[in-house]
């Protein structure tokens, strides 16, 4: 492991494991000088590359989704041909998440030195904000801070808000590619993937903002004191946006490994009994709560449970919902989002849509499940994006998980769980209320 300086000196660091990207979090969105009486001024790289190295010794991955290790992202784009591209994705394509969300609304000089000195350590001559188009408070916040910077004399490579397409496909890195390059905001085939030809058809690194902010600090405190927190295989802190049937639903940040338990408690508690955890999102996995609880949270201790880390999402289901409903509503909403330019979406996520509804609504018909299980490899890896293989998976762990309670549909009918009020959330749901811890 190395530990390489930076200049100015590196700021102390704090003694407390956590909270570190939460660190003096507040109601209104932080200023500039606040910002650097938190953590300190941003750091001077005095050599490009050092930055990738110190990165890459710490061990973060990205924090986006994939898990991919940020380090070695960094040092494609920085090997490529000429001029580069930095993008920051704030686009939370995920209606349960909101982790995103809270680091650019409150913590915005955060993720934005982790722009700056990206940018600084792949030679990026550009550098896009991505978030969504309809957000425009957000928007607005966010302009404000980068003209605070500019005021200061901060960033070399200007940064640029851009407001993408609203929809769940559209937070994609290669949608937001094709957006940024004048197209439509749709995954698109690879290869070639952006850190190949990007933006302008040059190499781009694409990074989901808290992944920048995790950067923004391993930059002033070193590779070190970012392993000072979570497990050797899976270093530094996360945040996990912890919502349904507890106490407190939130954005929580936990050390990496923290077993889904734990974080339950942390989040108040269940509010009522539980009988699952959807973990990782509308790409995720259900968890019966018995598999979930000691689970660590950890792409590999997640991946040996039968689930997916994704972005961090955790939401717990009570035993008084119905499993099967939940995920026909999930899937129906992910039918309409698709990008409507491969066979996969535009025929096989309705077909799958429609069958799930029909068993969780209607039932009482033969066949009914193994209808459902004939669609899955119909639809699986056949498509331009992930998109038709996250709703596939998502409806494969529900087969798996609640294997009685989909048979109970086909013989019987609705049960009593479809009457009551949704608990996965959807965009058009109402607003809920939130804690930030």
């Amino acid at each position: 492991m190395t530990t390489l300086a930076l200049s100015p000196p590196r700021a102390q660091a704090p003694v407390t494991r956590l909270p570190r990207l939460l660190a003096g979090i507040g109601e209104r969105p932080a200023e500039l000088r606040w910002h650097e009486r938190q953590h300190g001024p941003m750091p001077v790289l005095r050599r490009a590359g050092r930055l990738v190295d110190v990165v890459e010794a710490s061990g973060l991955t990205g924090r986006g989704g994939a898990g991919f290790p940020a380090g070695r992202k960094m040092r494609s784009v920085a090997a490529g041909p000429g001029s580069k591209v930095l993008v920051a994705n704030g686009a939370e394509g995920e209606p349960a998440s909101l982790k995103d969300r809270l680091l650019l609304s409150r913590l915005p000089h955060l993720v934005l030195d982790g722009m700056a000195l990206a940018a600084a350590a792949v030679g990026a001559s550009e550098a896009y904000l991505c978030v969504h188009g309809s957000e425009h408070g957000l928007l607005d916040r966010l302009e404000l801070a980068i003209q605070e910077r500019l005021a200061a004399g901060l960033d070399p490579v200007p940064v640029q808000v851009a407001g993408i397409p609203g929809r769940y496909v559209s937070s994609e890195q290669s949608s937001i590619v094709q957006f940024l390059n004048g197209g439509p905001g749709k995954p698109t085939f690879a290869p070639p993937r952006p850190h190949e030809r990007g933006v302008h058809g040059i190499p781009t690194l694409v990074h989901n903002v808290e992944t920048l902010a995790h950067l923004a600090l391993i930059a002033r405190y070193g590779d070190r004191w970012f392993r000072g927190a979570g497990s050797p295989g899976a270093p530094g802190s996360m945040l996990v946006t912890m919502s349904g049937a507890v106490g407190r639903p939130g954005v929580y940040e936990i050390e990496m490994g923290t077993p889904i338990g734990q974080l339950v408690m942390l989040a108040g508690g269940p509010a009522e009994p539980l009988q699952a955890l959807l973990v990782g999102g509308y790409f995720g996995a259900w968890l019966p709560v018995q598999v979930a609880w000691p689970t660590p949270m950890t792409h590999a201790g997640l991946r040996a449970a039968g689930g997916a880390l994704g972005a961090g999402i955790v939401i717990a289901v009570p035993a008084s919902a119905c499993p099967i409903a939940e995920t026909a509503r999930v899937v129906r909403y992910l039918a309409e989002e698709n990008a409507g330019q491969c066979g996969p979406c535009v025929f096989g996520l309705p077909a799958l849509a429609d069958a799930l509804g029909e068993l969780a609504y209607c039932g009482a018909r033969e066949g009914a499940v193994n209808q459902v299980a004939t669609l899955l490899p119909l639809i699986e890896r056949r498509g331009a994006c992930r998109h038709p293989d996250g709703a596939t998976q998502l409806v494969r762990s529900m087969l798996r998980a609640f294997p009685a309670d989909a048979r109970w549909h086909e013989r019987t009918g609705s049960c009593d769980g479809v009457g009551r009020s949704p608990v996965l959330p959807l965009p058009r749901d109402e607003e809920r209320e939130w804690d930030f811890r």
